[in-house]
């Protein structure tokens, strides 16, 4: 079965062409035209902008896909089985430019549109793989053969949510951010350090940077380890093992010993704020406030995610979103599932899926397919709040 998708939640537009046989997924396009260098002097997105951006690029993105997957326009009714669209949540005149040409293209075609929650969408990205990642999945058969219940952390920089899945279509949300999410506070954080936009790969470069730093001077780099709230439940100790036989740094760990799955990221970027107007010379340790707000948040993250993948005997345990695409993130919840939850499997996404793109929304549209779960084109619309 083969299936379009269609993506345009904030600022990229974005079309793939995705074949389904069975439970596996095979990625015959995937096309992506990114906004970052029109929203970046503006340091952050625009939503008239991205809307303007997607009317122009949406149609030559479809095109593109259909080229790149060796479909012609004349073979398009008869081959493509269904059209996967964001409908939410996101930017509201972003979705509307990619739900309007969805319901356009199912009317005209006649081929069945399919509604995608874009979050949704993050969780099947882990569903594109085109080989075993671990022993145990290899033995499963490979992509699509995951065993339930799953927890999936997703981690973007409009959402930060920790998500039950206990089959194919079936979604509880049990942890969500209460202000800011992940990827937000590492926009903002990148701001008030005079960083770029995007915050999140910004921050990330300080990270290196500073790791390289002191590799040089000592054996800093082959010693570098974190002791993790999930070995060592006291930050303080935590911090003086590290960070702090190296600088005097020391950010908060919002609500990491809470007995719920939620998050809360604004006081740590205001903790940050603090932190600088009372250092006058901050700005010649701007890697060293870089990597311990980046490790802070990536504490609370990983902490979370092992406590509910304990409580609800997760079989599969996912990492998604486009923060995901975070080295020191994917490293260290690896390392942590290893040791923590070694009978559960673990994924991550290809870095190519883990920001905003067209095939995981496919993807998504895919198994809604196997099950008809269609939606007529007179229906469909967008919606900005759209649950998952």
């Amino acid at each position: 079965m083969i299936i379009l998708g269609i993506e345009t939640s904030c600022d990229e537009t974005a079309a793939a062409v995705i074949e389904g046989k069975n439970k596996k997924i095979k990625v015959l396009s995937s096309i992506v035209s990114s906004q970052i260098n029109i929203h970046k002097k503006y340091g952050g997105v625009v939503p008239e902008v991205a809307a303007r951006e997607h009317v122009l690029q949406i149609l030559p993105v479809i095109n593109e896909a259909f080229k790149k997957a060796n479909i012609k326009r004349e073979e398009v009714s008869i081959k493509i089985k269904a059209i996967a669209v964001t409908a939410g949540p996101g930017l509201i005149t972003s979705l509307q430019v990619g739900v309007e040409t969805a319901k356009v293209l199912s009317y005209v075609w006649k081929i069945p549109a399919i509604a995608i929650n874009h979050i949704e969408g993050h969780i099947y990205a882990n569903f594109i793989h085109k080989f075993p990642i671990s022993p145990c999945f290899a033995k499963r058969g490979g992509a699509g053969n995951f065993q339930f219940p799953i927890i999936i952390l997703t981690v973007s920089g409009g959402h930060t949510m920790l998500v039950l899945m206990t089959n194919h279509g079936e979604y509880k949300t049990i942890g969500e951010t209460r202000d800011d999410a992940a990827g937000e506070a590492l926009d903002k954080a990148a701001n008030l350090l005079g960083l770029d936009y995007p915050g999140g790969p910004a921050i990330a470069a300080q990270t290196e940077k500073f790791i390289k730093q002191h590799s040089k001077i000592s054996n800093f780099q082959t010693n570098f380890k974190f002791s993790p709230p999930w070995q060592d439940p006291d930050d303080n100790k935590m911090h003086k093992k590290v960070v702090g036989q190296i600088s005097k740094i020391k950010l908060p760990r919002p609500m990491i010993n809470s007995a719920n799955f939620d998050f809360s990221f604004s006081g740590l970027k205001t903790a940050l704020l603090y932190k600088l107007k009372k250092d006058k010379e901050w700005q010649k340790q701007i890697p060293e406030y870089a990597i311990e707000f980046q490790q802070a948040i990536i504490d609370v993250l990983i902490s979370k995610t092992i406590k509910a993948a304990k409580k609800f005997e997760a079989k599969t345990t996912m990492l998604t979103g486009g923060v995901s695409a975070n080295h020191e993130l994917r490293k260290q919840i690896t390392e942590a599932m290893k040791t923590k939850m070694p009978n559960s499997e673990f994924l991550i996404p290809d870095l190519k899926y883990t920001t905003d793109n067209a095939a995981m929304v496919a993807t998504a549209g895919y198994f809604k397919a196997r099950k008809k779960d269609f939606t007529p084109w007179q229906k469909l619309k967008a919606d900005c709040n759209l649950e998952l």
